[in-house]
Order: structure tokens, then C-alpha cells, then sequence
């Protein structure tokens, strides 16, 4: 397998993590095999991710067993296994961090999707989340919704690095950067260091398959790439912006984009599709392992994303010509994303639930 196109990823300056983890991916040590042959420079996990590794593997069972003998269930039960696994691979990636001025070498943890509507609830669970793990490469994911977006500013406030996730327009990542710079700026107000760290999660592939049976063949799997660099376009003037270099002349670091879901859901697409079309200095593209390991075995080295967006603008208005309607869209993939994170959270604790009941 050749790591050139992941190197050539990585030397173009955007960062490449990958979307997953498990306690065979540690223990096996592939992920230490990834990041020395394949440039991986961090992770992020869902509850999807944790509820297939649980389910499907015998891996955790021994320390289900242990965490039920010492009266742990459910939520409590989950949160200790991840954080388990999170502080083995921010350990892992800390060579990175340090590497990167702490810039890079991060991993993601989400907290319960369950609290959405409860901003004080959400903010306890991210300081005693980030509190437990210990480790200054720790993200706590928060979502990206209207709910979401004073947790993320209390949370900033409160010094907890934060992952934002399901953003999927350039009015959701802006509201999203906003909330980021409220947070810093109280922090600067309040005499404390504004350094504390974020990215914003902008997903990808669920444009183009919400769109594909309204579209000619000639137009699919373009919308997602399109967003994309509309966002990255909108990334770069809040980097370039007065507020933002006021909060970096006293010790801000840049809320990285990320683009994430960046796994081609079209078979009959390339599918290292949103790696080779979203090269772009100074963001993430965090990829499923299906996705890695295509791209390191034959993905092209990436261009740089153009300044301003490129096509971004043209493609977006043939999509609105085509009858696609891109602000209500938005809304509906950032709605339904939020219930699908509420489903997977309820299996994931089923998963729980099931193993303890065989293992009690």
C-alpha cells in the first residue's frame, strides 16, 4: 500500500483523521500502524461507531463485566468505556500534538444527544467529559443546531475544547464560528486566555444522496463539493476578519473546518471522491477506514482548494435552477442528522443494555 497520497494530503497542510474507532483498531495496533504509514494525524467517533464496535466484538466484554461489578450501567457505563478508548488514542496522537504546536493530533468524543435541548446540562456533561479523559487532545462534540449553539459558546467559555458537528451549509458553519468567537471573546473580557480549541464539522456526502434521483446524471455527486467549498470560502474571510485577528493578537488559534461524512455513498462514484476534490490548507477531512485505505492505495494527490470557492457559486445556482432548494435542504439534513443521532444514541445504550444482561 502507498501512503503517497495521504503524505501529499498532509504536506498540502489539511489534516487527515480518521472516523472511527475500537478497541481491536488499539489493541491490534492499527491505528499506530495508520498513523505511521498513512499520515493520520487524529479521530473523531459517533455513537454509531461505539454502538457496531460493542455489538459486534467481544473486546469490551471484560471491562463491561468489571465496570457492571463496580455498579456502573448504562450512560455511566458507555461514557467510561469511551473514554477508555479516546485516552489510548489521544496518547497515541500526543506526539502529534506536541509535533504541531497543538494545533493537530485531536480526538472526538460526543456528548449525550439526549440533553440537545438543555444547554446547562450539555455544558456540565462537556467540563465533567473532558475532565474525566483528562487530556488536552480531547474535542467534546456538540452539535451545530440553533439548540445547540449556546452550549458551544458556554462551552468555549468554560475552556472545553469543542468539536462541532452536523453543520451542512455556510449560514449553519457561520452561526457555528460565531458561537466559537462569543465564547473566546467572554473568555478575553473575563481575563482568561482565549487558546482554547474547535473545529466545525461540516458534513458532505449527504448532500449529493438526498439530491441524486432529482438530479441528470451529468450533476450528481457535485452538490456536497460545491457546499463544501462555498463553506471554505466563508472559513477563510472569518480567519481574514478583523474580529477574529483581534481574538489571535492575544493568543486565539483558528476554529479549523472540518469536513466530515467524506464516504461516498454512490457505487458508481470514486470513492475517494471528498478526499481528492476537498484538498484545503488548514482544515481536516476526517474519513471512514474504507475510505483511508482507498485513498492510500490509489487516491490522487489533491489540488488546493481555490480561495474563493472556485465553481462553488455556479454549481450551488444550476442546483436552485434544477428545482433543489439549498436553504430548506440544509435544514432538513441538519434535522434529520439530529434524530439520527438521538437513534443511534438509544441503540447504543440497547447495545449496552444487551451485553450487560448476558454478562451480569
Amino acid at each position: 500500500m502507498s501512503s503517497g497520497a495521504p503524505r501529499a494530503l498532509n504536506e498540502l497542510g489539511q489534516s487527515l483523521w480518521l472516523d472511527n474507532i475500537t478497541r481491536d483498531l488499539l489493541d491490534s495496533g492499527t491505528l499506530q500502524g495508520y498513523i505511521d504509514d498513512l499520515s493520520v494525524t487524529g479521530l473523531t467517533s459517533n455513537p454509531t461507531i461505539f454502538d457496531h464496535a460493542i455489538s459486534r466484538s467481544a473486546a469490551y466484554d471484560a471491562e463491561i463485566h468489571r465496570q457492571l461489578d463496580a455498579g456502573q450501567s448504562g450512560e455511566k457505563l458507555f461514557f467510561n468505556l469511551a473514554v477508555q478508548d479516546l485516552i489510548r488514542a489521544a496518547d497515541l496522537f500526543a506526539p502529534v500534538h506536541a509535533r504541531t504546536g497543538t494545533v493537530d493530533g485531536f480526538v472526538s468524543l460526543e456528548v449525550s444527544p439526549l440533553l440537545a435541548y438543555d444547554t446547562r446540562a450539555t455544558v456540565e456533561q462537556a467540563k465533567a467529559l473532558h475532565a474525566q479523559a483528562n487530556r488536552p487532545n480531547l474535542f467534546i462534540k456538540i452539535p451545530g443546531t440553533i439548540e445547540g449553539l449556546p452550549a458551544i459558546e458556554q462551552a468555549i467559555f468554560a475552556g472545553v475544547p469543542v468539536n462541532v458537528t452536523l453543520l451542512f451549509s455556510t449560514a449553519q458553519y457561520k452561526a457555528a464560528a460565531d458561537a466559537y468567537l462569543k465564547g473566546l471573546e467572554r473568555r478575553v473580557a473575563a481575563g482568561l486566555s482565549p487558546d482554547v480549541r474547535s473545529v466545525a464539522s461540516l458534513f458532505v456526502s449527504r448532500w449529493d444522496r438526498a439530491v441524486t434521483a432529482q438530479l441528470p446524471a451529468a450533476m450528481r455527486n457535485t452538490l456536497g463539493i460545491a457546499v463544501s467549498r462555498q463553506a471554505y470560502k466563508a472559513y477563510r474571510d472569518v480567519l481574514e476578519s478583523d474580529r477574529f485577528q483581534r481574538l489571535e493578537n492575544v493568543g486565539a488559534r483558528a476554529q479549523r473546518l472540518l469536513f466530515a461524512s467524506t464516504g461516498t455513498k454512490d457505487k458508481d462514484a470514486s470513492d475517494t471522491l471528498y478526499i481528492s476534490g476537498l484538498g484545503a490548507p488548514n482544515t481536516v477531512n476526517t474519513m471512514p477506514e474504507d475510505t483511508l485505505l482507498a485513498f492510500a492505495d490509489h487516491g490522487a494527490a489533491p489540488h488546493a482548494l481555490p480561495r474563493d470557492g472556485g465553481d462553488a457559486e455556479v454549481v450551488l445556482a444550476a442546483h436552485a435552477k434544477a428545482g433543489i432548494d439549498l436553504n430548506a435542504l440544509a435544514a432538513k439534513l441538519q434535522s434529520d442528522g439530529a434524530r439520527g443521532f438521538v437513534d443511534s444514541w438509544h441503540e447504543l445504550l440497547g447495545a449496552i443494555d444487551a451485553k450487560s444482561r448476558v454478562l451480569a
